[in-house]
């Protein structure tokens, strides 16, 4: 079989090798959406991602002979040790044959440089992102991932297990509902609202393009309320928060992104619908090749069937005001009379004591699984 070498990528040859890597693990898998490979390599440029801001990584590749077999991501995001009493080695950017002595080499290198850095536990996967295409996919493969969320083979989660990992909090969640006023579900939903709308507490109105940096002011206030109760919660930072909104500026429709205000004017609601790029990424190789920007503007021609929510957030003082059934009534409405088929929220938690009831009120089905891991590297007695 021979040995397995562990290398950090240096030259620029290695940094494509780590970014194309991909390519040969999902090579025939017809689920997988290609990334965006310029949109990794600025991801990973510690000149130009966002990450760098809060924290320092590294990239690695595990190599057999002269072929790559594996690639691993090791960081530490300074941001979160103000945060937890411990401090993990975030993991990301993991993929690896099927073959359980290069993922045990890959973690083994990982823990060793975490250990190095005084670092407490393996958290991930992260691809230096807490929000796109995190996790291991633990069920749902009938259909490909929809925008921001991720795909992995299912060997994956045997390879994280094996060595150790386990899920620190609840599994995130994927639901899907098809987009029809005429469901016994969305019916009652729509009564809801109505009685809602009656009450005249709140209204709901659309984003507002042209002032986007206030708006991500109130994203901003309201995305770190909002979350704050969910176990292992780390507050955005602003910067980080628009960088991760600002590919999206140009090709939402304001009319599917919402907010909810109180007759006072203060912002208590978001619900950003987002359409699933991911049906013409899938087409489109990652934009390896000039060719490929052909191919995308064809597909981008083409109506979305789906409508991607990825986020649903009210602070807890307005849970049982009716704010969430006004938005997910709007948008029912809405998404029915622009032409999409179903829509998609993700991802939530387990952990999350309303978005999934919401999402079941409504009909929503479960359909993805993605499994955050933790290691620790030594035993926690949960004091420093």
């Amino acid at each position: 079989m021979g040995n397995i070498e562990i290398r950090p990528t240096r030259t620029r040859g290695e940094t494509t090798t780590f970014l194309t890597f991909p390519w040969r693990i999902y090579k025939g898998d017809p689920l997988w959406v290609p990334p965006i490979l310029s949109d990794h390599a600025k991801i990973i440029d510690s000149q130009r991602g966002v990450f760098f801001k809060r924290g320092h990584a590294e990239f690695f590749i595990a190599w057999r002979g002269g072929t790559p077999v594996g690639t691993i991501c090791c960081a530490e995001d300074f941001k979160s040790h103000e945060v937890h009493e411990w401090k993990d080695c975030i993991v990301g950017f993991f993929e690896c044959i099927d073959d359980y002595a290069v993922a045990e080499a890959l973690f083994d290198h990982a823990s060793q440089w975490a250990k190095r850095r005084s670092l407490d536990a393996l958290y991930g996967p992260f691809n230096l992102d807490y929000e796109d295409s995190y996790g291991v996919l633990i069920e749902g493969r009938d259909r490909p991932p929809v925008v921001l969320c991720g795909h992995s083979p299912p060997y994956y989660q045997g390879l994280f297990e094996r060595y150790g990992f386990k899920g620190p909090r609840g599994d995130n969640i994927a639901f899907a509902i098809d987009v029809d006023l005429n469901n016994p579900a969305i019916t009652r939903l729509s009564r809801l609202a109505g009685k809602v709308r009656q009450r005249g507490h709140f209204r709901v109105r659309e984003a507002d393009l042209k002032n986007w940096h206030e708006e991500i002011d109130r994203v901003h206030n309201l995305i770190n309320r909002a979350l704050v109760h969910l176990p292992g919660h780390i507050p955005w930072q602003r910067d980080a928060l628009q960088a991760s909104l600002e590919p999206f500026v140009h090709i939402v429709d304001p009319e599917l992104v919402l907010f909810a205000e109180t007759d006072a004017g203060e912002t208590v609601g978001w619900f950003p619908g987002i359409p699933n790029l991911n049906e013409a990424l899938i087409h489109v190789n990652g934009l390896r090749y000039p060719w490929n920007y052909l191919q995308l503007i064809w597909y981008m021609r083409r109506q979305p069937e789906c409508l991607a929510i990825k986020s649903v957030l009210v602070p807890p003082e307005y849970w049982d005001t009716g704010v969430a059934v006004l938005l997910f009534d709007e948008m029912a409405r809405r998404a029915a009379a622009k032409g999409y088929k179903w829509v998609d929220l993700s991802l939530t938690s387990d952990d999350n004591p309303r978005t999934p009831i919401l999402a079941k009120h409504t009909g929503a089905k479960l359909y993805k699984r993605y499994r955050v891991y933790r290691k620790w590297l030594a035993p926690w007695d949960g004091k420093k």
